[in-house]
């Protein structure tokens, strides 16, 4: 198999691509920041949007995450950059037969029943074409886009130059240790055996679970480039918005066991809840489809997680003080432990209350807005934070997740569910059992 490699003239091709959407963008935060005067961001973020929307590779996905990660950029680009839905024009037919060839050899049709020409679906690194496999099974084939291992190292250095034009005239939040953790992620998921690893892990991790499926690897169809796996039949969640309460309830239940039954039980999370990533059947039971975005936290941390819950819960500051010095924050000043309890008891305040609840009483628009602009401001009056890098995919799973739960209007009792998967947990069993699932599929910590 060809083994593609970030090459200076595939990163030269994205940077040209990139600078063309983002340029414009950058030299109008210059000028504001000059000369002092404030655009219609509304307009621009649109503009910006239009722009990332047509290329394919990891800026759709970083500008997902960034939508979610409270004000690290500005209102107006987060609340555009969350529409963006990773659904690039697909790769053609020829395209698809060279790739195909690379990775399983120039007999590769053989190997399957039947392989459909056109994608199902595209994601941001690589497009999905249904398939029939020999033993006849219903196969999903994820094809990875060519020259991927340049266009993350462009885009990543592009994001470098976003975030530091954001950084320059606003430091309520210190953005380093936000790219190095997306940096991380998105060089992981270039490597498609190492997701067909997480797959095996989410298996074990979910093994019970009736109300999530998770599909089989095909290893002997599998390559770096190329993840073949079980085809899983549903409809997107948000189909169920107009359905009856007891349906939108019971796929949120499904939602919320699927991403925290392993992270309360084995201290990994699946970083990216976007709406591509997992379907619902007709019985209301959740699909998982996309296991590249996949992190791994110590015992430790977890129950600083749970700490954090406690302290909030009985009102004991010092706890919430060890709990932030658990996650991975420093330098925290008694205004600085003030400022991230605020976004703390909005995180979690379903968990708090015994009650069937919304995940949020005053319902809006965009999850955690309102709360997201009031801490915002109270960085930047006290000098900002670093938020370290644990809690980047941690806040992107409870701000995506809980923005499904918005749009669902599920009334659940986020209580009892938390106290369920979490309410007996012990570090060092839990570290037990991480080290043994991670091992059985392959995988360290």
């Amino acid at each position: 198999m060809a083994e593609e490699r970030n090459s200076l003239p595939g990163r030269v091709r994205r940077y040209a691509q990139v600078g063309r959407a983002v340029g414009g963008l950058a030299a109008r935060l210059g000028a504001e920041r000059v000369f002092g005067y404030r655009g219609d961001r509304s307009a621009q973020a649109a503009e910006l949007t239009r722009a990332l929307g047509g290329l394919k590779g990891p800026l759709m996905k970083v500008a997902q995450i960034l939508s979610t990660i409270p004000d690290v950029v500005p209102q107006e680009y987060a609340l555009e950059l969350a529409q963006l839905q990773a659904d690039a024009p697909h790769m053609g037919w020829p395209f698809v037969k060279r790739r195909m060839a690379a990775e399983l050899g120039p007999d590769w049709q053989g190997r399957f029943s039947a392989f459909e020409r056109e994608a199902a679906a595209a994601a941001s690194l690589g497009q999905v074409h249904r398939a029939v496999g020999l033993d006849g099974r219903r196969l999903a084939c994820k094809l990875q886009y060519p020259d991927m291992a340049s266009v993350v190292e462009a885009d990543l250095r592009q994001l470098k130059v976003i975030l530091g034009l954001y950084a320059a005239y606003d430091r309520a939040i210190d953005t380093s240790n936000i790219h190095t953790e997306i940096a991380e992620r998105l060089r992981e998921e270039l490597d498609y055996q190492r997701e067909s690893r997480h797959i095996r892990l989410y298996a074990r991790m979910l093994e019970g679970e009736a109300g999530v499926h998770v599909p089989d690897v095909v290893a002997d169809l599998t390559t770096r480039r190329l993840l073949t796996m079980t085809w899983q039949d549903g409809q997107r969640i948000l189909a169920l918005r107009d359905a009856g309460v007891e349906a939108r309830n019971r796929a949120a239940l499904n939602m919320f066991r699927a991403w925290y039954r392993p992270f309360y039980g084995y201290g990994v999370i699946h970083g990216d809840p976007h709406l591509g990533n997992y379907t619902v059947r007709p019985d209301h039971s959740i699909n998982l489809l996309d296991f590249g975005c996949i992190r791994v936290f110590s015992p430790s941390l977890v129950q600083g997680v749970i700490d954090l819950y406690h302290a909030l819960e009985r009102g004991d500051d010092e706890l919430a003080v060890h709990a932030y010095r658990t996650w991975g924050f420093t330098n925290l000043s008694r205004e600085a432990v003030e400022v991230l309890t605020l976004w703390a008891r909005f995180i979690y305040a379903p968990l708090l209350e015994d009650r069937v609840r919304p995940i949020e009483e005053n319902q809006g628009t965009a999850y955690g807005r309102g709360v997201a602009e009031k801490v915002h401001g109270e960085l930047r009056r006290i000098g900002g934070v670093a938020p370290p890098r644990e809690f980047v995919l941690m806040d992107r799973a409870a701000i995506g997740l809980g923005s499904v739960f918005l749009h669902l209007r599920a009334e659940i009792n986020w209580h009892r569910l938390f106290h369920e998967l979490a309410g007996d947990f012990d570090a060092a069993i839990m570290g037990r059992r991480q080290h043994e699932a991670l091992a059985a599929a392959g995988l360290t910590a």
